[in-house]
């Protein structure tokens, strides 16, 4: 059963989603590493719930791995994640392509293989990843950040066809919009609330842990493969929300 899992992995965990899981995770029971640069911040969730600092960057798999030898890994949640710009695609700089691959879909995948052969060999775990509707629709300025969001999509996809057999389960995440810092960057003069969140209900991030909380909770013989998760008051694709009106 799912309460088999002592100890999960949380990567991106100093902000947003990854700073709700991280405390949900450990009333669960679980021992959380929760990985992250903010050494400050994984200094609070080390005192705040028991969480154990990884103080690392996420694409750096070779330190994480170092830092985790020896622990054996049953949840993993790839949740770090960057949007670094909204620029349309002719505009973007070529570093920025780059790096939303690194983080986005490279990092996953190489930390899914630090830790995978170890819960094939036990039969037991569970593989999460924080996707984006941005990965199933086109948004305009994501030409960069949505195919690396497909991407990960499709790996999980493919994960499950190889790990058929071994009780480990691969789960997908597809939130809307997160009232979170993952614009900071892309939209200028932290400008993000008003253009994004003022007036809106955007999903919080808490929201989003609960879902994970009530994926890895179902029995091990039951993988919830991809579930999307909007706010009542978006749909995919164009990107566009409504204004709430109370009645």
């Amino acid at each position: 059963m799912s309460d088999a899992y002592r100890v999960a992995v949380v990567t991106g965990a100093t902000s947003g989603i990854g700073k709700a899981i991280v405390p949900m995770l450990r009333r669960r029971g679980l021992a959380v590493h929760a990985v992250g640069r903010n050494e400050a911040v994984l200094a609070e969730l080390a005192e705040s719930c028991g969480a154990v600092p990884v103080v690392a960057d996420v694409r750096d798999t070779a330190r994480i791995a170092d830092a985790l030898a020896g622990v054996e890994v049953d949840v993993l949640v790839n949740n770090a994640g960057i949007l670094s710009t909204r620029a349309a695609f002719q505009d973007i700089d070529p570093a920025e392509i780059d790096a939303m691959i690194d983080v986005n879909l490279k990092a996953p995948m190489h930390l899914t293989r630090a830790f995978l052969p170890g819960m094939v060999a036990r039969k037991r775990g569970h593989l999460l990843y924080i996707g984006s509707s941005g990965g199933q629709a086109p948004y305009p300025g994501m030409g960069a950040y949505g195919p690396s969001k497909a991407g990960l999509s499709l790996f999980c996809d493919n994960l499950r066809c190889d790990l058929l057999g071994t009780s480990v389960r691969v789960s997908e995440i597809v939130p809307g919009r997160v009232q979170t810092a993952l614009y900071r960057t892309s939209i200028p003069d932290n400008q993000a609330g008003a253009v994004l969140y003022d007036g809106y209900r955007p999903i919080q991030p808490e929201n989003i842990a609960q879902v994970v909380n009530d994926v890895i909770a179902l029995p091990v013989h039951v993988d919830v493969a991809r579930v999307e998760v909007f706010p009542t008051d978006q749909a995919s694709g164009g990107g566009t929300m409504v204004k709430f009106e109370a009645p």
